[in-house]
């Protein structure tokens, strides 16, 4: 810090006025404090300043220690320990309560001064360094935010240019050469450069039929958009149908294209007739049919599946888990999926099915596996059986006799023994319900219910159901 030279000459005899006067100014807020830190009076220059602090008027004849927030005690008491006339004083933030609103950010600094005891606390207004601080948080976490949502963005592109079953590729405007491909047209364009390295997109077609393609970029570039082309692959001259859609790319116009095996005859011509009847008759049941991954992920599913999982299109659940219709509590599938992978097959599995508007329905599955292209794969055939299904006679005839049990103890026995009783009668005919549908499984039952095995053989024990020295040992 640089001092005056000279203060006694420069400033000469300044009265105590004189000195109030120059403390105010040179300061937001000063405050002048005894020897125990109280204060012993107060100097707001900014209107704006006093209306935000709490109560300033009541500072007189306070501890400086009470007028801060708590964490800021400590700061208060290094102030005054180390206020001196002669050496530098050494500036700290504190707060103040505020009268509303945040708490109010102060720079001070403690100097000895004037009579024997009194100390001088100059005191900066940070309001507007807080809010500018505040200000560039908000904006840094406003750009992590977008940052991290442009990143999921690209992920999920990037997921679905490299997942499509189509050939799909970028190509420039101007140059028309491929800046990017996924997979499915790497191998389409074997012969193409190394992924990476742009190479002309024009080449990749029959000489007969580049030009049409060409002809198709240039719409594309002049309108936005143009009809799509049929073109022969320099590869092998098959056929393919090309179409293209124009985007802004850094700056430049780039056209996103889409390379597919034209649908109808050319589509089907690779499949024996009598399999495209099959396909078409599957398509056509009344029966749902649907083909899962071993991961139960849906593949493709035929209309009657759509109408009971009660979706209108097959593109909402394809890629989706079979769990999320299928089965109670993601038990039934377990049960199935196990047999399937042990036996090959199997027939008529009861369960439920849920559909995406609530409704339930009682199902029989029967389901096999096959491979398809070296990876093996589930088919399911399903049947609503609702119509025709009859309540298990165990249920039917021991619900009535639980009523009418209950139904005679009232009257006789306390409301909460009845409740009680009617909890033990519910609780007995789910663990039946359970064991009935998982084949007397206890495992599987167990898991169904939400319980332990062990806390499920305790139940048995207490209703009787089953032998308890099996249900231990199971």
């Amino acid at each position: 810090m640089k001092a005056f030279r000279t203060p006694k000459t420069a400033l000469g005899d300044i009265d105590a006025e004189a000195a109030a006067a120059l403390i105010s100014a040179a300061a937001d807020i000063a405050l002048i404090l005894d020897e125990n830190g109280v204060i012993r009076d107060v100097s707001i220059a900014d209107e704006g300043l006093l209306a935000d602090l709490a109560e300033p008027a009541g500072w007189l004849g306070k501890p400086w220690l009470e007028t801060v927030t708590e964490e800021s005690r400590q700061k208060i008491e290094a102030l005054i320990a180390g206020a001196s006339s002669t050496h530098e004083p050494r500036w700290r933030h504190v707060n103040h309560p505020a009268g509303r609103g945040d708490d109010v950010p102060i720079l001070y600094a403690a100097v000895r001064t004037g009579a024997p005891g009194r100390i001088v606390a100059f005191g900066r207004d940070l309001r507007a360094v807080s809010a500018l601080q505040r200000r560039l948080i908000d904006a840094q976490q406003s750009l992590e935010r977008d940052y991290v949502r442009i990143r999921h963005v690209e992920t999920r592109y990037r997921l679905l240019f490299q997942m499509a079953s189509d050939a799909v590729l970028v190509v420039d405007g101007a140059t028309q050469k491929v800046l990017d491909s996924n997979p499915t047209a790497r191998r389409l364009f074997a012969s193409g450069a190394e992924p990476g390295q742009p190479w002309p997109f024009a080449a990749a077609f029959t000489p007969e039929t580049a030009r049409s393609v060409e002809l198709l970029l240039a719409g594309v570039r002049a309108s936005g958009r143009a009809d799509d082309v049929r073109a022969n692959l320099a590869s092998d001259n098959s056929e393919v149908q090309v179409s293209a859609s124009l985007f802004r790319d850094e700056g430049g116009a780039a056209c996103l294209v889409r390379i597919s095996v034209p649908q109808g005859e050319h589509a089907t011509a690779t499949v024996p007739k009598l399999k495209s009847k099959l396909l078409k008759l599957m398509e056509g049941a009344p029966d749902g049919f649907v083909v899962a991954g071993v991961d139960l992920r849906v593949i493709t599913a035929n209309a009657a599946f759509l109408e009971m999982a009660q979706l209108p299109t097959e593109e909402q659940c394809r890629g989706e888990s079979l769990n999320r219709w299928v089965g109670r509590t993601g038990i039934d599938l377990d049960i199935l999926t196990a047999n399937l992978k042990q036996h090959g097959s199997v027939r008529l599995f009861a369960t439920i099915m849920h559909g995406e508007l609530g409704e339930l329905s009682e199902v029989e599955i029967s389901a096999v596996t096959v491979m398809n292209g070296g990876q093996p794969c589930f088919g399911f055939a399903i049947r609503d059986i609702g119509r025709r299904l009859e309540r298990g006679p165990a249920v039917e005839k021991a619900l009535p006799r639980s009523l009418d049990h209950l139904t005679g103890l009232i009257g006789r026995v306390a409301l909460k023994d009845l409740v009680r009783e009617a909890t033990d009668v519910i609780e007995r005919l789910c663990i039946e319900a359970a064991l009935k549908l998982t084949d007397d499984n206890r495992a599987s039952a167990a898991e169904m219910l939400g319980l332990s095995r062990q806390s499920l053989y305790v139940k048995l024990r207490r209703y009787g159901l089953g032998d308890a020295e099996t249900a231990g040992a199971d």
